[in-house]
């Protein structure tokens, strides 16, 4: 059987996961995070962060390997509050086709998997269900990469535990990808 593909063209998938690398490519560099946290007792708390995003130039796994690292920037009393969040850490991700394998997770420092849909070419959405924990995460670059706008919603055993909303702003361009292999 013939296929009926135009010569010279790639699978969808193929162009899908080049346009995810792509996507991952233009949130590279350094984040003033500004977000606010919703928990279900009403309660609301802020927190500034600073989130730097890398990639390697070799991963050993996936098609592209990345390294997140946040700290405060002013904390104002979100984590007397809420101690069982980090104030700084790293975190290693693999993309793996449609899927972003972490080695930590976001809240239970676990490994884990997020199954990746993209809504165009500015978003995606992360799905993850870890433990007892399922989220969904938005994440949309705006004004030509400028900004970023998240929305992230944590169930956890079936009830909303966490709605976060973080506006994002990007503080210094990309860097060298990182020489050592993630």
């Amino acid at each position: 059987m013939r296929s009926t593909r135009p010569a010279g063209t790639v699978p969808s998938r193929i162009q899908l996961d080049s346009s995810l690398r792509r996507w991952f490519s233009r949130n590279l560099g350094l984040w003033r995070s500004r977000r606010t946290y919703f928990f279900p007792d009403d309660e609301v708390v802020r927190v500034d962060m600073m989130l730097r995003v890398e990639s390697f130039s070799h991963p050993v796994e996936g098609d592209a390997a990345y390294r997140f690292t946040w700290w405060p920037e002013r904390e104002y009393d979100f984590f007397d509050r809420k101690p069982r969040y980090s104030r700084e850490g790293s975190m290693e991700a693999y993309l793996c086709g449609h899927q972003l394998r972490r080695s930590s997770s976001y809240l239970c420092g676990t490994p884990s998997k997020s199954q990746i849909r993209q809504v165009d070419e500015h978003e995606v959405v992360f799905e993850s269900h870890y433990q007892e924990w399922d989220i969904l995460e938005h994440i949309r670059l705006v004004d030509q990469d400028r900004f970023r706008a998240r929305s992230i919603y944590s169930w956890r055993d079936g009830m909303l535990e966490l709605a976060e909303m973080h506006h994002e702003i990007r503080v210094e361009e990309a860097g060298a990808p990182l020489d050592r292999v993630a």
